[in-house]
């Protein structure tokens, strides 16, 4: 690898509490396990330094209790944090309520992470060789998108990775289309690409959503053990998924992405990295919590065993 990945995204905590159910309004629910862990844009980067890359965060962080937790966490996957802490600030938090059938639902307080400084940013090197992650929940706040769209406006020749996120209905018209305008690989799920597109079918879908990009990017729509499609130079292929007993589907979407982007700066072809995310997020819904993405091994011998 000669690249690295650039995480322009948002690292928070999260607050993972399982439920048998959802509480109806104004109702409540206990927990059968609780726990704090880091979350957002820190999943993708694990799964990318866990599978071999060299990972920078150019994303805010506070400088209270939950930035500590967020940067020690950073530290521990040797991902390097390019950006001082937000004096004053302190790192936001998610509560993810994961049901009995493994789904998630999020409510989320922001935090430092939310903003960037426009000198801060453009301080970071970034080279052809890298990997640019842009997350959608970035665009969700004026200031930070258009610091960020700015920046990539302005990069020369990185691949750029998008992935649109839940809210991606939210985000100003202007701003994603400035933002597709820059893109080499959309990454989204099969919900995200409806919203885009209108499209209920996701081979219609991933093909709308190819005409939106640059004619040289590539689009990839996740459908969770169906695996996912991949439109190309007006070619859609489907790669298949690993069927597995779904445990925790939090961070399946960021295991994806970070193991793709991590292939990709190795030099792996657009399908084989496909394939090899699809089956790291299979590994990753077997096991609960958010930052659940394998190694690099694990991934090969899942595809061994799997293959043989």
């Amino acid at each position: 690898m000669t690249g690295r990945l650039i995480h322009t995204g948002q690292v928070i905590l999260d607050l993972v509490m399982r439920v048998k159910g959802l509480p109806p309004v104004g109702g409540d629910v206990f927990a059968s396990h609780t726990d704090l862990q880091p979350g957002g844009g820190f999943n993708v980067m694990a799964a990318a330094a866990r599978a071999g890359a060299e990972v920078v965060y150019a994303g805010g962080h506070g400088d209270g209790r939950f930035g500590d937790l967020a940067r020690a966490a950073l530290a521990a996957e040797g991902i390097t944090a390019a950006l001082p802490p937000a004096p004053g600030a302190d790192t936001g938090i998610c509560v993810v309520l994961v049901d009995g059938t493994g789904e998630r639902t999020f409510v989320t307080g922001s935090g430092a992470e939310s903003s960037v400084d426009a000198a801060a940013l453009a301080a970071v090197p970034v080279t052809a060789a890298d990997v640019v992650y842009v997350s959608g929940y970035s665009l969700l706040v004026p200031d930070k998108a258009a610091v960020l769209l700015d920046r990539l406006e302005n990069l020369d020749g990185p691949t750029v990775l998008v992935d649109p996120g839940p809210l991606v209905g939210e985000i100003d018209i202007a701003a994603w289309s400035r933002l597709l305008e820059r893109t080499s690989i959309l990454s989204t799920n099969a919900r995200e690409a409806r919203i885009l597109t209108g499209e209920t079918d996701r081979w219609d879908a991933s093909a709308k959503l190819a005409r939106r990009v640059p004619a040289s990017a590539a689009v990839i729509v996740r459908d969770g053990a169906a695996g996912c499609l991949v439109t190309r130079d007006g070619t859609t292929t489907h790669v298949p998924g690993i069927p597995v007993e779904a445990v925790d589907t939090t961070g399946a979407g960021d295991a994806h992405c970070g193991v793709l982007a991590a292939e990709l700066l190795r030099g792996t072809d657009l399908a084989a990295a496909a394939t090899r995310a699809n089956a790291a997020a299979a590994l990753a819904v077997t096991r609960p919590g958010p930052a659940t993405a394998p190694t690099r091994a694990e991934v090969d011998l899942l595809l061994a065993t799997t293959t043989s």
